[in-house]
């Protein structure tokens, strides 16, 4: 069992692998091997919160399907296990990063100081530039 959170509990049962011949560099290796591995996982067995389903989708991108399966993959190394790794490390680190809630953001007011910098600044950018508009004279 895997802890997500506090409140989720992974199954590593509820996991479906499946291994692929890589792509890229390696040499003779990559024709004879499938080391390359794809994780899915379907997230409507998990009943996440709503508001975790919502965080997931936008974390996870095209990697979350329609239908509600995450799919995971890795190819990094020339090793099935060290994939299988990588990818599950992959899996949990997306759920925790969507099991955590965001702070609430409290509205704060600009303090007066803070206020009179600004304008001090626009003033003087104000004056730069205007003395930039005006042509000399020609006494």
């Amino acid at each position: 069992m895997i802890r997500i959170a506090p409140f989720l509990i992974l199954d590593p049962r509820d996991i479906e692998e499946n291994f692929m011949r890589a792509s890229g560099p390696g040499g003779q290796n990559v024709n004879k091997v499938s080391t390359a591995v794809e994780l899915r996982l379907d997230t409507y067995k998990l009943e996440l919160p709503d508001d975790m389903r919502a965080r997931l989708a936008v974390q996870a991108g095209r990697q979350l399907t329609e239908a509600g399966w995450l799919i995971v993959t890795s190819q990094k190394t020339r090793s099935q296990e060290r994939n299988r790794a990588d990818a599950l490390d992959k899996l949990v680190a997306l759920l925790r990063e969507a099991a955590k809630r965001p702070r609430r953001r409290i509205a704060t007011r600009p303090t007066k100081s803070s206020k009179t910098r600004r304008l001090d600044a626009k003033a003087r950018h104000s004056r730069t530039k205007s003395l930039r508009r005006e042509k000399p004279s020609h006494d």
